[in-house]
């Protein structure tokens, strides 16, 4: 009798992680375009983007990752205290020292206009980070929201959202390093 409960647990055990498989997949629909980041260590977050809300700015970024730019960078900011707020990734100084006193400071070289997307910072929402006093300075560095922002609502250009992997943002700590972005589409 033993047995036999036993081949009836392993074989739910298998059935149940094949299913959990599933549920981890995220099915492109048509007309959407992706980001598959992956976080050494820590799993994958995917990212749909507003390409329709926010062209120029979700342009710029798709051809960043194809060119390879955030392999390899590291997140250089993240920001959980007093309460969870965000994570920051795309300043390339950031592949050498997470810690360098101008870190948070260089991008592409490129000056990405702000878009009103419609999209406010909820949890979840990836935007376009720039200098605090010129929200037309956006380059190659985003957020992603750990919590809802209100207060960045019409400041920054919303341009995506995480809608796989928030348990992966949620253990995201500075340092951590993007093996690669994918686009998806």
């Amino acid at each position: 009798m033993s047995h036999f409960f036993r081949s009836v647990f392993i074989c739910l055990a298998l059935v149940s992680s094949v299913l959990a498989g599933f549920a981890q997949t995220y099915v492109v629909k048509q007309g959407e375009t992706v980001l598959r980041i992956a976080i050494e260590g820590r799993g994958d977050i995917i990212i749909k983007l507003h390409t329709r809300e926010a062209p120029k700015t979700t342009a710029h970024i798709i051809k960043l990752a194809r060119a390879g730019f955030y392999d390899g960078q590291r997140f250089h900011k993240v920001e959980r205290s007093p309460k969870p707020y965000l994570a920051v990734v795309g300043d390339p100084q950031s592949k050498v020292d997470v810690d360098a006193a101008n870190i948070g400071q260089g991008g592409s070289g490129a000056r990405i206009p702000f878009e009103d997307s419609g999209f406010v910072n909820e949890e979840g929402s990836v935007g376009l980070a720039h200098n605090l006093d010129d929200r037309d300075s956006g380059d190659s560095q985003f957020y992603m929201l750990l919590a809802p922002a209100k207060f960045l609502d019409g400041d920054y250009t919303v341009f995506g959202k995480v809608v796989m992997g928030m348990d992966v943002l949620q253990k995201i700590k500075k340092g951590d390093r993007i093996v690669s972005i994918t686009v998806i589409s």
